[in-house]
């Protein structure tokens, strides 16, 4: 296992920047997009919920594979020309955002109805009271399933290795066809995924002893 890290060390950290970027631009996008569509779940508006119930749950219910594959595919053959990481990295954000949209809609609705209305009593608009009242405690709530989806984003990034998008995974298939040393190869980059994934799962849980 060390000679595959000392002889591929290069190779392997390049694998390593390419899944950091991936997850980084997928964590920050997934995470406007999913607080946007949970805002949706739960307005007065039934067109609006609608909307957002059907993005959650069609997204929810596909496979990122799939998702990826069609960005992959079909995207460039009909709309415009995108590469294997982009394609990966848009897939693994919508994906993502589905489920940070059911865990944030959750915490919304966690908090007391009577924070909405006394907000709008002292003449917020409702758009207001969601970004000053609701959304800080309901995101104060949902830390920890928040934390999960952080975790579990990182590790989804290895779909990227279907699309030629260079990240670890695409690495470790790539040395381990030319050493045939497959078991060596994946223990490598498990430990990599695992150097980035601990400090994040660490930071969430001291997070939520903080705001606690």
């Amino acid at each position: 296992m060390i000679n595959i890290f000392t002889k591929f060390s290069s190779q392997l950290l390049v694998g390593l920047g390419w899944t950091v970027l991936s997850s980084v631009i997928a964590l920050f996008f997934s995470l406007i997009i999913g607080t946007v569509f949970a805002i949706l779940e739960v307005l007065p508006n039934k067109v609006a919920r609608v909307i957002g119930r059907a993005y959650v749950e069609i997204l929810r219910n596909i496979p990122l594979l799939v998702i990826t594959m069609f960005f992959y595919l079909v995207i460039p053959k009909y709309v415009i020309k995108i590469d294997g990481f982009t394609a990966g990295t848009i897939g693994l954000t919508l994906y993502t955002s589905a489920f940070i949209a059911e865990t944030i809609r959750s915490g919304i609705q966690s908090v007391s109805g009577g924070q909405m209305e006394g907000a709008r009593s002292t003449g917020m608009t409702y758009w207001q009271a969601m970004r000053y009242i609701i959304l800080p405690q309901a995101f104060k709530i949902v830390i920890p399933p928040l934390g999960n989806q952080f975790v579990n984003l990182v590790k989804n990034s290895s779909v990227l290795a279907f699309v030629a998008g260079f990240d670890l995974m695409y690495q470790a298939n790539s040395i381990a066809s030319t050493t045939f040393d497959t078991i060596n190869s994946y223990l490598v980059v498990g430990i990599l995924y695992l150097i980035i994934t601990m400090p994040l799962s660490y930071y969430m849980q001291h997070l939520e002893k903080k705001l606690a």
